[in-house]
């Protein structure tokens, strides 16, 4: 029996496992960096040991510690989660050898499984299909291919080259990558298959024989290859979820699969199916899989119960389901800089209408899986997941409206995200029609345009603009009472200026009556050309408090809620969400940065410089590569001309803003 589990690993995944312990009744002890102290994973567990240091290089990859932090805590077994050592055969063998439980496949499985191209090779003779793979650069001559970490998974490592001339770049890099995610840069290539779905089967295997399998998931809306959303129990041709359970049975039992694990596909236009790869831990998406079965399976309950040596209860091989689930995957990112992980304190966290979280719910409804609270701070040194919202519905559409609606309408303030980008897919008629695979994203762009319209910011504005002298008014030590803007010459306006979502300067002009009521309003931006604008819309102002405005626009009533954080922003309105920055009446002075000058978007490390001072070079020429979040982020020529300094050696840690490198133009020399 597992009475003490240690969990190796952090956030979500960390907070999902120590719920189902809760409900078992076993202790839980957490292991941490000193970045994630503060988390919500330390603060919810028993027990908690600290792993010295913030990169995962010098803590939750570092197996020594973890074991010494069991010994230390008296745990007696120990979950990976997934991610860091969860497919780590050393690690698996050494947690065993130290008389731990390991909930997961035995290390021999982890090694056959995680050699990808060994992997291949041995489900082929067990009759899974494949996909032709070469690990000599020399040896392709089949374009497209796609060069893969062999360690890993989660798209790190993972490159699309269509030419032969990227190759060798594209190689070197995901070698580099895979390296700073998974300890190991081993890659191979594999032969690309155009409009591929990318689809998967839960398997689940105990210490007696039996191996099962749970369903099958849709995981094809993806970006960088990495999955944002996810669903079971998929929209599938009829016949192929029966052919899917069978090949994915097969290869489970080719290896004696133990535990939860996942066995991936790529679904060719034509309808052949390819073997991917097999996971050989508990999915980030495994909560879909969850919602749909009749019976409420929880899969960390079976990880523990496997664990402990219980045979899998019987099981139908190809098992019942009901309803629809759809899960996405809400990240850290900023859609203005080319979604590169986004970093920061999360001031408000707060998604409406979660039924559950981390548990499986009775009839339609949310579910939560969440890394972060209201408070939380994001890093730079991990994964940019936040959170998993998932719907269950009793069809595909409804799970869809409920997710999108409620994500639509979540409060989150504070850092970046990719909400948007997730509404309209979903929202999205290529969706709703199944029409999806893993270039979804390349063929929708627009996808990718902000919820809230251009024509909706200078109201967001005159929102924010109202609730700020709300606030003041209601903050004034003395003559509180008296109306917002009161002054001996009632025509003159009051200003407030914002920095808007895109970075322009939006400028808000209004005037009360002598009711409180709006007498006039306008707006202006600084990125407005001379072209005829629109003309402004009505308004009416209906009610106004620091924390929410009522406007009638056009005789339609809007409410507008809004958070301020020192001189941070945030409106929620009817059309979307807008972060703006209120610029002070009186601005002080700041230090001028030299003109071409490439500042850096978020803090990490340079880990290459491709260029030296004095070089020429074409915009699009890369200059630096800057990693973060375990990813990396090429800096890249803004224009043509000259570099003339660099100041960050390779190796170099910087924070966000400092300067990478300053060009000058060849007409300014």
């Amino acid at each position: 029996m597992i009475n003490r589990l240690l969990v190796a690993n952090r956030g979500e995944i960390a907070r999902r496992v120590f719920a189902t312990c809760r409900a078992m009744g076993v202790a839980t002890v957490a292991v941490h960096s000193d970045a994630d102290a503060d988390a919500p994973f330390v603060a919810e567990a028993d027990q908690a040991v600290r792993l010295p240091g913030a990169t995962p290089a010098e803590t939750y990859l570092r197996v020594d510690l973890i074991l010494d932090a069991a010994r230390r805590s008296g745990a007696d077994a120990v979950h990976p989660g997934y991610g860091f050592l969860a497919e780590n055969a050393e690690f698996a063998a050494a947690v065993t050898d130290a008389g731990l439980t390991w909930v997961g496949p035995p290390a021999k499985v982890i090694a056959a499984m995680g050699d990808k191209l060994a992997a291949k090779a041995l489900l082929a003779e067990a009759g899974v299909p494949m996909l032709p793979s070469w690990t000599d650069t020399d040896s392709v001559t089949d374009f497209p291919v796609l060069v893969k970490a062999s360690a890993g998974g989660g798209g790190r490592g993972m490159r699309i080259v269509r030419t032969a001339d990227e190759l060798a770049e594209a190689v070197a890099s995901a070698r580099r990558e895979a390296a700073a995610a998974f300890g190991d840069g081993t890659v191979f290539i594999e032969r690309y298959v155009e409009r591929g779905r990318h689809v998967e089967v839960q398997i689940f295997g105990d210490t007696h024989g039996t191996v099962q399998v749970l369903g099958v998931r849709e995981c094809s809306i993806q970006r960088r290859h990495q999955k944002i959303i996810e669903e079971a129990p998929g929209d599938l041709p009829p016949g192929l979820h029966d052919r899917l359970h069978e090949t994915a049975m097969a290869a489970g039992r080719a290896v004696d699969y133990v535990g939860a694990g996942t066995v991936e596909f790529l679904l060719a236009p034509t309808g052949e199916f390819f073997f991917l790869e097999m996971n050989t831990r508990l999915q980030v998406e495994h909560p879909v899989t969850e919602l749909v079965t009749p019976a409420g399976l929880d899969l960390v309950r079976m990880q523990l119960l496997v664990a402990e040596g219980a045979p899998l209860p019987a099981h139908h091989l190809y098992p019942a389901t009901r309803g629809y689930a759809i899960e996405v995957r809400l990240c850290a990112e900023e859609p203005a800089q080319g979604w590169r992980p986004a970093t920061g304190t999360l001031h408000r966290f707060d998604v409406p209408g979660v039924d559950r979280e981390f548990g499986w719910i009775q009839r339609a409804g949310l579910r939560l899986d969440s890394g972060v609270v209201a408070g939380s701070v994001v890093g730079v040194h991990y994964d940019s997941l936040l959170a998993k919202l998932i719907a269950v519905a009793p069809t595909r559409a409804e799970a869809a409206r409920a997710l999108a609606g409620a994500l639509a309408r979540a409060e989150l303030h504070g850092v970046a995200t990719n909400r948007d980008l997730l509404v309209r897919v979903l929202r999205s008629p290529e969706f709703a029609a199944a029409e999806i695979d893993t270039g979804f994203l390349d063929r929708h762009p627009e996808v990718f345009a902000p919820l809230l319209p251009a024509d909706q910011v200078p109201l967001t504005a005159l929102a924010a603009a109202l609730a700020g002298a709300a606030h003041r008014r209601a903050t004034a030590p003395v003559l509180g009472g008296l109306p917002s803007g009161w002054r001996n010459v009632p025509a003159v306006p009051q200003v407030s200026r914002f920095i808007g979502p895109g970075g322009d300067e939006i400028e808000i002009r209004y005037r009360l009556d002598r009711t409180g009521g709006l007498a006039d309003w306008s707006s202006t931006s600084v990125a407005e050309d001379s072209a005829e604008r629109p003309t402004a819309p009505t308004v009416a102002l209906v009610e106004a408090t620091p924390d929410r405005v009522v406007l009638d626009v056009d005789g339609v009533r809007r409410g507008y809620r809004v958070h301020r954080v020192g001189s941070a922003v945030f409106v929620d309105g009817p059309d979307g969400a807008a972060s703006l920055a209120e610029l002070p009446r009186l601005p002080l002075p700041t230090a001028a940065v030299a003109a071409g000058s490439l500042l850096a978007p978020l803090p990490g490390a340079v880990t290459r410089v491709h260029v030296q001072v004095g070089q020429r070079v074409t915009a699009g020429d890369p200059l630096l590569t800057l990693e973060a979040m375990k990813l990396e982020h090429p800096v890249l020529a803004p224009i043509d001309g000259v570099v003339t300094e660099l100041p960050v050696p390779t190796g170099g840690q910087v924070q966000t803003g400092a300067v990478l490198a300053v060009i000058e133009e060849e007409d300014a020399r």
